[in-house]
């Protein structure tokens, strides 16, 4: 079976694109029927059955082909001519075989500006188009939206070259592409194609494992699509957020850390009113009376576990080491902090340098997770004014530094060290890490990091509850089962430390709500998880500060009062806007891009940008919290401060 025709396509447009339909009611594989179409400057070739090849070769036959022919341009110096097109089908099969052919001319094969276009595409008929730059659009946004999840697809730009690679198999091998599900968009700069113009290629793939379905899939219908290209101005605006974070104080005021003299001098004294504390600021001392009641010993005043065991502390009781001593150890938390700051960054700048260029080099943009419907080209990167792969990580650190400094106002002398607080976040940054690996499906990683949590809650709140004098160590739990035993079994003795007592059962019934909610559910996103563990205790201390600073009779200022308010009112707006995600890591990339959004902000900022400006200004009033907050005390002095 052989044979041949010839078409002649009269000249109607300046650009004319011929589409050329097949069917063939043969499915006998061992002969197919061969298509080739041959033009002025290339041969376009296929068989019917057409056989797609998915994982596993597992293959997929179509009896309906339909292609695009790559059009023929008529250069400036020349008019308009026809086309001439020959056809030939041919078939080794001994017997006849029924087939169909049409050859139609598109008339919608420009695309236009702003301006949405509606088509079909299946796997065995895939649609490309042309579009051009008009003379006053640099840059455009190709927005294309599909009726259904699926089947795959992939989107692909190319530059005007025949042949035009439009089949599963070598979509990717030209220009920059996409996979998609119900969304994709990309961004195209005029300087990037000499020609000013480009096809915009659409692929439909036999199954959609690489999008996230299953495998393998049965659909083998026409999917309907819609693009539209958006105008998108080259430059916009520019907002920079400075940040400026909280340093760790040795003391709350300079002078009360001008008087040494004056911690020594607390020591036996307050050991001598147990049943009712003083209000800060008040010039009575009801111990006067009664120091000639009993002998002090002479240990209280330099042992420091002798100190820690009275029931009511003041600030002068846990503010007796020397000045500069405590000041050069809290220096160290701001100089690891920037070292930490450079190392974190450096590979994070690298990892996207390194991954933009491979993207401009294989076209492949599914290696990125933006939002590509408000991604602005910047030089040879396409990417977002904030672009760090992940900021969950040094959000950790921010909630633990406030959390340590909150408790060192009250507490300089036992403080956490900055070597053991920053190991304590590597350990807890190495944990996220396995949770994103592991925290999905396996249910023996939730199990130990559950019990790690607990163990870690309670190991915490008993240095917490004895202010450091209980010792870690191989016999900690014998003494803990003694203690237990005593207090509570063979007596129940109220706590000595009764508000520190409350503090610790709630943090610790919320801490093991935490643990408990990850065991059940498995949250996906387990970097989040922990985040939402970190805040969750530190607005659980702050909120503990503060009523025990008010049920100190301590006053909140104006100004404190005001950074309150406005960090409630900020951080509730920042997190609205960081919970519109706009991407997800955890999913595939065509997945992703379905939460794609366009800007929403000066036609340049996404939400999450948004969330990064209004999380800097809530970091801001943050800090001032934590600077302002004991404001009422810079005229106190230390053996009146009341520690809780």
């Amino acid at each position: 079976l052989l044979n041949s025709y010839i078409f002649c396509i009269c000249p109607l447009y300046l650009v004319d694109a011929v589409r050329v339909y097949v069917n063939s009611s043969s499915e006998n594989l061992q002969y197919p029927v061969l298509f080739v179409v041959r033009q002025q400057k290339g041969v376009l070739s296929w068989q019917v059955p057409l056989i797609f090849r998915g994982l596993y070769q597992r293959t997929y036959n179509y009896q309906e082909v339909s292609r695009t022919l790559c059009p023929t341009e008529p250069t400036p110096e020349t008019r308009p001519s026809d086309q001439i097109i020959f056809v030939d089908i041919a078939s080794m099969a001994p017997f006849n075989i029924a087939y169909e052919l049409l050859v139609t001319r598109l008339e919608n094969f420009q695309l236009e500006t702003n301006k949405a276009f509606n088509f079909t595409a299946s796997p065995s008929q895939p649609q490309y188009f042309l579009y051009r730059f008009p003379q006053d659009v640099d840059s455009v946004i190709i927005n294309v939206v599909s009726d259904a999840a699926y089947p795959c697809s992939v989107v692909s730009v190319q530059d005007i070259v025949c042949p035009v690679y439009d089949l599963d198999h070598n979509v990717e091998f030209n220009g920059v592409y996409q996979s998609m599900t119900k969304q994709a968009a990309i961004t195209v700069q005029r300087k990037d194609f000499p020609g000013e113009q480009f096809f915009v290629v659409f692929v439909i793939k036999p199954e959609d494992y690489a999008c996230g379905g299953s495998v393998p899939s049965s659909i083998h219908g026409k999917l309907f699509w819609e693009v539209d290209l958006i105008h998108q101005s080259t430059w916009g605006s520019f907002i920079l957020a400075v940040h400026r974070g909280a340093e760790l104080l040795p003391c709350l005021s300079p002078s009360p850390c001008s008087g040494p003299d004056e911690s020594s001098s607390s020591g036996g004294r307050q050991l001598s009113s147990p049943e009712r504390r003083p209000p800060a600021g008040s010039d009575t001392d009801s111990s006067v009376e009664e120091e000639s009641d009993f002998d002090t010993m002479p240990e209280i005043e330099s042992d420091k576990n002798i100190i820690r065991t009275k029931v009511f502390l003041y600030l002068s009781d846990l503010s007796r080491k020397d000045r500069r001593i405590v000041s050069k150890k809290y220096k160290i938390y701001f100089w690891n902090i920037i070292t930490i700051a450079v190392f974190y960054a450096l590979p994070v700048i690298q990892l996207v340098i390194t991954y933009q260029t491979v993207v401009n080099v294989t076209g492949n943009q599914d290696i990125c997770y933006y939002n590509f419907l408000c991604a602005h080209p910047l030089g040879l990167f396409a990417v977002f004014l904030l672009c760090p792969p992940t900021d969950t990580s040094f959000m950790y650190m921010i909630a633990g530094l406030c959390m340590l400094k909150l408790y060192q106002t009250r507490h300089p002398d036992i403080n956490a060290s900055a070597y053991s607080a920053y190991a304590s976040f590597a350990v807890v940054i190495s944990l996220a890490v396995l949770g994103v690996v592991f925290g999905k499906n396996d249910m023996w990683f939730w199990v130990i990091f559950s019990m790690i949590h607990v163990l870690a809650s309670l190991a915490l709140s008993t240095q917490i509850y004895y202010m450091g004098r209980f010792k870690i160590d191989v016999g900690m739990f014998r003494r803990a089962v003694m203690v237990l035993y005593t207090d509570c079994i063979q007596q129940c003795s109220r706590p000595m430390y009764m508000d520190r007592m409350v503090l610790l059962i709630v943090g610790n019934l919320v801490n093991w709500s935490f643990a408990i909610f990850g065991l059940v559910y498995r949250p996906r996103d387990f970097a989040s998880y922990i985040l939402g563990i970190f805040i969750c205790n530190l607005l659980l201390y702050l909120a503990f500060y503060i009523i025990m600073k008010l049920r100190s009779s301590e006053k909140l200022l104006p100004i404190p009062m005001f950074c309150i308010v406005a960090t409630a009112v900020v951080w509730a707006a920042a997190l609205y806007f960081f919970f519109q995600t706009l991407s997800s890591w955890e999913e595939t990339p065509a997945e992703s891009r379905e939460k794609n959004r366009p800007c929403i902000l000066l036609g340049f900022f996404d939400d999450h940008d948004v969330w990064h400006f209004l999380s800097a200004a809530a970091l801001f009033f943050s800090f001032l919290v934590l600077l302002t907050l004991d404001d009422d005390l810079d005229t106190v002095r230390r053996d009146k401060i009341p520690v809780f």
